[in-house]
């Protein structure tokens, strides 16, 4: 059976509970997996920001829902594989900087190990460890060529324990693209797809929009630690003021042309 940490952590007791020694150790296993979560959370808010922005400034120049359709889905297509494909390019290039820091490292510690040695006992000697215990901890960090490298890695150049994987993050981005932000696009399709006129597709995709906003917003807050009601209102207020400046460009544009 599986032991989950308790909702309320922050009570005394829901502490007491998530530090149980089985727990802990549970935690402890899950450090060393990556999260994808801020990659679809990120994806998802872009989505929903740009394609609403584009259903808004159409919208605002009065312009029929084919266009509508047409365009938001231009945007899908090519906002969210250009989202992806940063995220890709940038995880990517993550995990090659720490590949050559970490090739780097193993060359200094075949080449130089009492220097390497010594920056193990200084970075330890600055965390409190003295004497013979800081002598210990020393000696069993560099016994190990991988724990040696590894601590390192993230003592002396901050670098992350866990490398994500550059493709599955890029995918999981431009799916999180394409779900969300064809959400303000839902009035209009089922409008073509079905032949039927929908009373206030703008206003319906809104609402929708607004719902999607909120919803991702206030999952985001589990990713930055922030209450889920103000990262809902935060999201939802920064999507906003992006369609609203969208709509206002196209009944400017719409009168101009």
């Amino acid at each position: 059976m599986t032991n989950t940490i308790p909702h309320d952590s922050r009570s005394k007791e829901g502490l007491i509970q998530s530090h149980r020694p089985d727990i802990v150790a549970e935690r402890l296993r899950g450090v060393n997996e990556h999260s994808y979560l801020k990659d679809f959370i990120y994806g998802a808010i872009d989505g929903a920001v740009t394609t609403f922005a584009v259903v808004s400034g159409v919208a605002g120049a009065q312009l029929s829902a084919s266009v509508v359709v047409i365009l938001g889905v231009a945007n899908l297509i090519g906002d969210g594989f250009s989202m992806a494909a940063g995220n890709y390019l940038g995880t990517r290039a993550e995990a090659e900087h720490r590949e050559r820091v970490r090739n780097m490292e193993e060359r200094h510690i075949a080449n130089v190990p009492e220097g390497e040695r010594e920056e193990i006992r200084q970075i330890f000697r600055d965390k409190g460890f003295e004497g013979e215990l800081l002598e210990q901890v020393v000696e069993t960090i560099t016994a190990d060529k991988q724990r040696w490298i590894d601590t390192m890695l993230h003592e002396e150049h901050g670098l992350p324990s866990v490398v994500p994987s550059a493709m599955r993050a890029a995918t999981i981005t431009f799916v999180a693209f394409l779900l969300v932000g064809a959400i303000p696009l839902i009035p209009f399709v089922l409008g073509l797809l079905f032949g039927i006129s929908i009373p206030a597709p703008y206003v319906i995709s809104t609402t929708l929009t607004a719902i999607a906003f909120f919803g991702v917003g206030a999952a985001k807050s589990r990713v930055v630690d922030t209450n889920w009601m103000t990262a809902g209102m935060e999201t939802l207020f920064v999507g906003g003021m992006a369609a609203g400046l969208a709509y206002a460009c196209g009944v400017l544009l719409g009168k101009i042309l």
